[in-house]
């Protein structure tokens, strides 16, 4: 999973400095009942648009029952998820749901499967035909990361998926369930300029044939990508901003020499070296899904950019990004849906301390911290309190927000006691921080009425507040400035 992604993109972006902006035969078809063909449809017609799911690992001490589990992934808008294995209990809890599913066959299986056809037979009947289509099980992810983590097992991988393959075509099952398997972004040699990019070519073997799976079954490409470690293996050559979505100058734009395209952050820089990866090899029909991405909130002393900021803004970003469907510089037509890693910090994970640090939320379901996702639908709204804010815009000039502002404690009536100098909110001594400060106080007290978080413009209502300082109210009565850290 995320330890051993990305051993080989020491020289990621590096020509970036160089070039500065200024320039399978087919089973007889056993029919349907109505019902279930509609739920087929719906299914199939949901899972074409872009979307944002999580990965769930379990190596979690206190992980919630699979009822449970399932409740919480309803309460926070979650529709994707993706197992790492096919644990039957979730997915007879999942039945109904509605919440699309990606079950997966460890790497210890792959013997087994790829080997007997009446093995993976049933295995298909055990885990994908006993539940499906009350639990919508969308794809079977073969392995994980099997070229860079066993690759003793890389011969065993096709005739896996082969072999699973034809047990869905004989379950009839084929055109609903997608297979492929999860790489490593390693798997993919001088990423940057993405034009350039190649898949490692002691993988010939086993990567064409993939790929003509894929492209002979409407299989995506999944990929793991992980901007954190692109920028932990070259920081001083690959700018924070660009790991984490952060708006860029103009100047920390990465340009392709060869494309023009500019590109203002990692991720899409990493999709679209495995597109121009594939074109390589005459291959241009199959898309990627981008099934592990995430940035963990706590490190070790070696890890210090893993921390509880980088992680919200990185994952914050990613789903507006997605959201956005603005795809990539080479294809702009076709967003990559994003499988977030991970739901819950695996602390029982071994060393380096970021392992254990990669989830949203505690193994109990309280949130590590609270993601920035207003204007996303309510997707994540992890602030399960239900609770709205209003507070400053991003990219809002100084003097436009002061004028806000003071209109906000003068005939608006906020209460900006507390964001005097001294006081407990006047820290961080922003006009930004106190703006959101008076903007919520005006929008609670104002019993959060349309129109009350305007402030010609400069104001947002969201689920969570981005500064450190909330102004509560219970009712109409006041209860203060409370401090909190996540």
């Amino acid at each position: 999973m995320a330890a051993s992604k990305l051993t080989l993109l020491t020289i990621f972006f590096f020509i970036a400095i160089l070039f500065p902006i200024s320039q399978a035969k087919s089973s007889p078809v056993v029919p349907l009942g109505f019902t279930e063909i509609k739920q087929q449809q719906k299914a199939q017609e949901q899972d074409t648009q872009p979307f944002v799911g999580v990965n769930i690992g379990t190596d979690v001490s206190n992980l919630l029952s699979p009822s449970a589990l399932v409740s919480f992934l309803q309460v926070q808008k979650i529709t994707h998820v993706r197992l790492y294995d096919a644990d039957s209990d979730l997915l007879k809890a999942l039945s109904l749901t509605k919440i699309r599913v990606i079950i997966s066959v460890p790497n210890n299986q792959l013997l087994a499967i790829g080997s007997s056809n009446t093995t993976a037979a049933a295995w298909v009947g055990r885990n994908v035909a006993a539940f499906y289509p009350e639990t919508l099980i969308s794809a079977i992810a073969v392995g994980d990361e099997v070229l860079t983590t066993v690759p003793s097992s890389a011969p065993l991988l096709l005739p896996a998926i082969e072999s699973l393959y034809s047990a869905l075509v004989a379950a009839n099952l084929h055109t609903q369930v997608k297979i492929s398997t999860p790489h490593s972004a390693s798997i993919i040699l001088d990423p940057f300029p993405p034009s350039q990019a190649f898949f490692n070519q002691s993988w010939s073997s086993v990567i064409l044939p993939l790929l003509q799976f894929h492209s002979r079954t409407g299989s995506p490409l999944m990929m793991n990508l992980y901007p954190y470690y692109v920028f932990m293996q070259n920081k001083g050559v690959v700018p924070l901003e660009n790991s984490l979505f952060k708006p860029l100058t103009p100047s920390k734009e990465m340009v392709d020499p060869n494309t023009l395209l500019h590109y203002t952050n990692v991720l899409d820089a990493l999709i679209d070296a495995a597109y121009f990866s594939m074109k390589n090899l005459n291959v241009t029909n199959v898309p990627i899904l981008v099934t592990e991405s995430g940035w963990p909130s706590k490190g070790d002393s070696k890890e210090p950019y893993a921390t509880i900021d980088n992680a919200d803004t990185y994952n914050s970003n990613l789903i507006k990004h997605v959201l956005d469907r603005s795809g990539t510089p080479f294809h702009p037509e076709m967003t990559s849906s994003v499988y977030i890693y991970e739901l819950f910090n695996e602390d029982l994970r071994s060393p380096p301390v970021s392992e254990a640090n990669w989830g949203l939320f505690y193994g109990n379901s309280t949130p590590v911290y609270l993601l920035h996702v207003s204007g996303s639908g309510t997707f994540l709204a992890n602030d399960t309190t239900n609770q709205t804010y209003c507070v400053a815009m991003d990219g809002v000039d100084s003097k436009t927000l002061q004028a806000a502002l003071d209109w906000a404690c003068g005939p608006g009536r906020a209460n900006c006691s507390e964001i005097q100098p001294g006081e407990d909110c006047y820290q961080p001594n922003t006009v930004k921080s106190h703006a959101s400060y008076a903007f919520d106080s005006y929008y609670q007290n104002g019993g959060k009425v349309a129109g009350s978080c305007d402030f010609k413009g400069v104001a947002m209502i969201t689920t969570t507040d981005p500064s450190k300082c909330l102004y509560y109210i219970l009712g109409f009565e006041e209860v203060g400035c409370f401090h909190f850290r996540l």
